[in-house]
């Protein structure tokens, strides 16, 4: 396990070796350079493996993503956070650098926003069984395709080139993760 130091990628990252899902932490410490400026690095490339059910977009009857590796770019916030829940920001640069690199890896892969929510309330985005507790501390993770998310999102502060999709739609959209890469998951104590 890489050592990080954002408590959100460390619990995505506990839980998809509890549940045995291949990838690859990326180092983030440098930006990749290309012709137009730096990179913004994906924080996991996630190797779902074979047998990845689905087919073009998110499905409301299965909520499968696309069969593809996903470039993950990790999300933390805290559900609530205050009194809003669904909080679900990001900023543009991320949405543009996400595309670059889906671009650059080509066909089979997939551009993924995974929002790791922090619970701190008695409610949850997921599921009861798909709570991951990480260092004592729960936590929830959706996913939604970048390219979904930046049809529905909505500029939120010019100022700091932050984006947010409005809860409703994001609500119908995001998916938790397990969900979302369409396959019984092992899980492991």
């Amino acid at each position: 396990m890489a050592k990080r130091h954002n408590h959100y990628e460390a619990a995505f990252e506990d839980y998809l070796r509890s549940r045995q899902i291949a990838y690859v932490a990326v180092d983030e410490r440098r930006r990749a350079v290309e012709a137009i400026g730096s990179l913004k690095s994906v924080d996991f490339i996630v190797s779902p493996g074979s047998d990845i059910r689905g087919a073009g977009s998110l499905s409301d009857d299965e909520g499968l993503l696309p069969p593809a590796r996903w470039l993950v770019d990790v999300k933390g916030r805290r559900f609530p956070s205050g009194s809003q829940y669904w909080r679900n920001w990001t900023t543009e640069e991320e949405l543009a650098s996400l595309a670059r690199w889906g671009d650059r890896f080509g066909a089979g892969f997939l551009g993924v926003l995974v929002f790791a929510f922090e619970l701190v309330g008695d409610r949850s985005p997921v599921p009861a069984h798909e709570v991951h507790y990480w260092r004592d501390r729960p936590y929830a993770f959706v996913a939604i395709p970048a390219d979904d998310y930046r049809r529905i999102c909505r500029p939120l502060s010019p100022k700091w080139g932050t984006v947010a999709a409005p809860a409703a739609e994001f609500r119908r959209l995001a998916r938790p993760v397990a969900m979302a890469l369409g396959a019984e998951l092992p899980v492991t104590a």
